[in-house]
């Protein structure tokens, strides 16, 4: 199997991205994962014009990685238990979340995903949100493996 996650940031090192690292090595007991972090010129001056065309600079930023399995985090996706997302993982093909930057989604990129998920109805920053899927994931994959971990 393997799970690419495509986020709208900078790489930074940071506590954050320490605790990711961390579950990257454990998700990398049972999957082929890669985190890729898009941010370029363009996606910088959007987010400075507007926030319509920081979401469209979004979606077009994605749109070539976009094969396989899509899954998008966002605000008003639906709501998951650890369970029923760990069936995501019980499909045969690639798997890519989406973590947009600052401004979310299009209205209509939404759309190109084969599944709109929620973490939660709190909002979180952008890091700890991706620190909470990264969780979720290794969650996921140990219930799809049979290991204790989720107990």
């Amino acid at each position: 199997m393997k799970i690419d996650l495509y986020t709208i940031e900078k790489s930074v090192q940071d506590e954050y991205s320490l605790i990711c690292k961390n579950y990257a090595k454990m998700i990398s007991k049972y999957a082929k994962f890669k985190e890729h972090n898009i941010f370029n010129k363009k996606i910088s001056s959007a987010q400075n014009f507007n926030p319509q065309s920081a979401k469209h600079a979004y979606g077009t930023a994605f749109e070539p990685f976009m094969k396989g399995f899509n899954i998008f985090l966002h605000p008003e996706g639906k709501l998951l238990d650890s369970f029923d997302f760990y069936k995501t993982f019980d499909i045969n093909t690639n798997l890519n979340f989406f973590i947009a930057g600052a401004y979310g989604f299009e209205d209509k990129f939404l759309t190109k995903s084969d599944l709109v998920i929620s973490l939660s109805k709190l909002t979180f920053s952008h890091k700890i949100a991706k620190v909470v899927l990264y969780e979720q994931i290794y969650r996921g994959l140990t219930i799809l493996h049979g290991h204790p971990y989720h107990k």
